[in-house]
């Protein structure tokens, strides 16, 4: 943070960035600069020394001439090539990553050197500020970063000039030397060698507040991590959670397991799936928009605990909360139910909150949310009436008395547009989800289980062994969001073929009722795949060879990391979003 600092105080100084204007002058010294070479007879102490053809450039040149200081930059290239110079290296060895230095040595007292420790690190120079004899350079590598005191008196006059001449912000640099705290106690590595290892071209970004613009970092990630190291951080999370969800569903004697992303039947969930074409085969085939079928498949082959951590595609909206590819975990249990999920779903999230921030309390977007065990536990029915004082399981199956109800609290109109979404719900189940997701979803803000859905919304689960109507299931929610889903498994093969094809009816007739408020322009741009039973069959033929009693749940990978990364955008939490084309 302390070199980010310094890079942002020095805008009079990135003049280096685009330094020297080429002008000739004929007298040079020889040039001791340790780079790589391209020839094999090359040295560095032989070489024809490089004439000092540039002229620094006004320090109000704008660096967002991107342009221009690529140009100059290329020109550097050049004249180091042509003088046997390779500015793109194969290798350099490192003694220490620069977190290392700064533990072993932040001991040393302000102003003392250690001449005996030879150190050599490499990194990108992120900052520069020159003083006379002096020059300063910030090196970050993955670890952190430090600073390269380069006094002139430790290099040649021509290594000293040359380190001046070519090396702009932006480089990668290799650099080697003994150990120095400044009198103003920054720990440094006295520099007495180093090489270009790879030539920037193109500038950093010219706002030294780092990288704002929102769309720009998303495209060019690469650049919103070198402006913003603290993006680094993320995935770095990123790849702490799913490490440690791996470790803990294996210890509870889960294996993982592969399945298909291109599959023949798009299965698993409602979704709208991604289509292409097989040539060979000539035939569709769709992108996985769950990862469930097949994995149950594993059951009914034998494996009791399976799970697989992938990616998974939905060709639908995109928001802070959805991106069509994301990441899920899903796993399946032999012989289990709903409840043993629930334990899993709290063992994952706050092992992974332990890992990450060694506390079971984050802070979200200005909220602390606490993940100490137990989480609540609530029915949707009793979440539903708390909110909003209606009792949906006293309509029975009358359908239109729920709607009734379900358009006052919503202020809708009969028949205006809408109330298309109410309009289409075929049962009292549909109009209570409806209900829950205005009412109930953004204030679930500290860890819920809500639990035991209609079965009209359910086709995958179990009935509720309590209640009719019901299924044993479960959604948790943190800060308003749904993490996870989970099932006690249906097994019945008739029932299953039962549930999919009313499924498809309640498809095709929320279809039917969208396109009568759609202009004709705007008809097929949504919900134009109209599922077909036969393309679960395989699935129900795996059912009729029997599947154990199971639990499963699937939870979602990216917005977990959302949480213990205080992100409030899936898009930060994915080094490359998918985005609108630019235009």
């Amino acid at each position: 943070m302390e070199a980010l600092q310094a890079w942002r105080a020095s805008s009079n100084l990135i003049g280096f960035a685009a330094s020297r204007a080429a002008t000739s002058t004929s007298a040079a010294k020889p040039l001791y600069l340790r780079l790589r070479c391209c020839s094999g007879a090359a040295t560095t102490t032989n070489q024809k020394p490089l004439p000092q053809d540039r002229r620094r450039r006004s320090a109000s040149t704008s660096t967002s001439d991107r342009d221009s200081i690529r140009a100059i930059r290329l020109k550097k290239v050049e004249e180091l090539r042509g003088k046997g110079y390779e500015p793109y290296a194969y290798k350099w060895d490192r003694t220490h990553m620069t977190k290392e230095l700064q533990e072993e040595y932040t001991h040393l007292e302000n102003g003392e050197v250690r001449e005996e420790a030879a150190v050599s690190i490499a990194g990108r120079i992120v900052a520069r500020r020159a003083f006379g004899k002096l020059i300063f350079m910030s090196v970050r590598d993955d670890t952190g970063t430090i600073q390269l005191y380069c006094e002139k008196d430790n290099l040649t006059d021509d290594q000293f000039e040359q380190l001046k001449e070519f090396v702009d912000i932006g480089d990668i640099l290799g650099a080697s030397g003994s150990i120095k705290k400044t009198e103003k106690g920054e720990l440094s590595v006295n520099m007495k060698n180093f090489e270009i290892l790879t030539k920037s071209l193109l500038p950093l970004p010219d706002k030294y507040h780092g990288l704002t613009d929102v769309d720009k970092r998303y495209r060019q990630r690469y650049v919103d991590m070198i402006a913003n190291p603290e993006v680094a951080d993320v995935f770095r999370t990123r790849a702490k959670v799913v490490s440690e969800i791996r470790k803990t569903v294996e210890s509870f004697g889960f294996i993982e397991v592969e399945t298909p992303v291109l599959q023949g039947a798009a299965g698993g969930a409602e979704a709208r799936p991604f289509i292409t074409y097989h040539n060979s085969l000539e035939r569709d085939l769709y992108l996985r928009i769950a990862t469930e079928l097949h994995l149950k498949r594993m059951l009914v082959g034998g494996l009791e605990r399976v799970y697989e951590i992938g990616r998974i595609f939905r060709n639908e909206g995109i928001s802070t909360r959805h991106n069509p590819e994301f990441t899920t975990i899903e796993m399946y249990e032999a012989y289990s139910d709903y409840e043993s999920m629930m334990n899993i779903a709290e063992e994952i999230v706050t092992r992974c909150a332990m890992a990450t921030h060694g506390k079971l309390k984050v802070d979200y977007q200005g909220t602390e949310i606490s993940l100490e065990r137990p989480w609540r536990r609530e029915t949707m029915h009793s979440l539903v009436k708390e909110a909003t004082g209606i009792n949906f399981s006293g309509f029975g199956q009358d359908v239109e008395s729920a709607k009734s109800a379900a358009r006052g609290l919503l202020g809708i109109r009969v028949g205006s547009s809408e109330s298309t979404s109410l309009q289409s719900c075929s049962s009292v189940g549909h109009v209570l989800n409806e209900v829950f997701e205005t009412f109930v979803e953004s204030t679930l803000v500290q860890p819920t289980f809500v639990l035991d859905y209609p079965v009209e919304i359910s086709p995958l689960a179990k009935p509720h062994r309590s209640y009719a109507g019901l299924t044993e299931r479960f959604e948790l929610f943190i800060c308003g969001r749904e993490i996870g889903n989970a099932f006690s498994e249906l097994t019945d093969p008739i029932d299953q073929r039962s549930r999919f094809e009313n499924q498809i009816k309640q498809h095709n007739a929320k279809r039917a009722a969208r396109a009568k408020v759609k202009s004709t322009e705007d008809q097929g741009d949504e919900d134009d795949y109209s599922y077909d039973v036969s393309l679960d069959e395989d699935f129900l033929t795996s059912l009729e060879y029997g599947m154990p009693p199971a639990s499963g749940m699937g939870l979602g990978i990216d917005r977990l990391v959302m949480l213990l990364t205080n992100s409030s955008s899936i898009r930060d939490v994915i080094a490359f979003p998918v985005l609108k084309i630019q235009q």
